[in-house]
């Protein structure tokens, strides 16, 4: 397979699923948004990822890019029906490329917390073989306070009600972080707007700590990465690409 993922922003990339793709044979690209690389036809893709960043989807006019990239993502789930997977801000782009709303929290999520399956995200092959509850690294202080018509809320957490929801059969968002690996935490750490939000909602100094719990827990989080790359490919495969 051939996947096309674009980046906001360097160090937020496909993370520990590029050990799972190079290991399975399968192509990725990545495509830097932020530098002005032009995305390319999509048509030549079997699927699209949209990884995090600093920027939030209604700042298009300080990120022009994001109004084409809106307008890719509703072209590949919509008239491409391409397999979708989108990560924080790509949870939330996808929500208001679909016509959903993106606001600020209440309060905002940082750090090792918990998200809870729905009734939906337990019945959805997305989620099969997990707990009913599971621990994620969260950084995020928007969330998608009103998901696309039709779509379909699969975790929640108590700060934020769609965690991660499904639009379709293979279009997906997903506001917590699944892809860390052990370098995450520290280059997002250096990233101002990132570092700013850590220490807002933790306090001054909360990144080594915060570094030494995903460390601890980053065997459990890779399983759970890779039990979703897993679930995830296995119900893309199921269907048919478009050419339209």
């Amino acid at each position: 397979m051939r996947v096309c993922v674009f980046q906001h922003i360097p160090v937020e990339h496909p993370g520990v699923f590029r050990e799972f793709l190079a290991a399975d044979g399968h192509e990725w690209r990545a495509v830097e948004l932020d530098a002005g690389e032009p995305i390319p036809d999509l048509a030549g893709f079997d699927m699209l990822w949209v990884m995090g960043g600093p920027m939030d989807t209604w700042q298009e006019d300080d990120y022009p890019w994001l109004v084409d990239e809106k307008r890719a993502i509703r072209r590949a789930v919509l008239e491409l029906d391409m397999p979708f997977l989108g990560v924080c801000l790509g949870a939330q782009l996808l929500a208001d490329a679909l016509g959903g709303a993106v606001a600020p929290m209440a309060a905002p999520e940082v750090g090792v917390m918990e998200v809870g399956l729905t009734a939906a995200g337990r019945d959805d092959p997305l989620f099969d073989g997990f707990a009913p509850t599971l621990r994620c690294l969260q950084w995020h202080s928007y969330e998608v306070a009103d998901p696309p018509a039709g779509a379909r809320v699969l975790c929640e957490s108590p700060l934020c009600g769609a965690q991660a929801f499904a639009v379709g059969d293979t279009a997906y968002g997903i506001q917590y972080h699944v892809e860390q690996t052990s370098r995450t935490v520290p280059e997002w750490g250096e990233v101002p707007a990132y570092r700013e939000a850590l220490e807002r909602t933790l306090g001054p100094g909360a990144l080594r700590a915060l570094g030494d719990e995903v460390a601890a827990r980053l065997p459990a989080f890779n399983a759970d990465a890779e039990r979703l790359y897993r679930n995830f490919l296995g119900l893309c495969a199921t269907v048919p690409k478009s050419t339209s």
